[in-house]
């Protein structure tokens, strides 16, 4: 999945736990990449988990994942970003290797 890792999903969940069950989900509801999560110690506890892969793919796990944190009760909110911009990949974290893990 190399160079068709163009579309960007978030989750945000408020606490871990949601994040988790989330992520879990993505990766097992389609074929896409954990990037990683990104946590804020200030504002309540949200956590951003991240994943990548072709538009149709990030969007199948994002729709299963925001619905595995909803069903938790901490989805905060859900966005894919088709093709994100340069720029706004210095924002994303590369992941460190194959076995991405939160």
């Amino acid at each position: 999945m190399a160079e068709k890792m163009i579309a960007l999903g978030l989750v945000e969940t408020k606490g871990l736990v949601g994040a988790i069950e989330a992520a879990d989900v993505m990766v097992k509801a389609a074929n896409v990449k954990l990037v990683g999560a990104e946590y804020k110690e200030i504002g309540g506890g949200y956590v951003t988990v991240m994943v990548r892969g072709d538009v149709g793919a990030v969007k199948a796990a994002t729709d299963a994942g925001a619905a595995a944190a909803q069903r938790v009760g901490t989805l905060v909110s859900v966005h894919v970003i088709p093709r994100p911009a340069g720029d706004t990949e210095m924002l994303v974290p590369k992941p460190a290797s194959d076995d991405t893990t939160l």
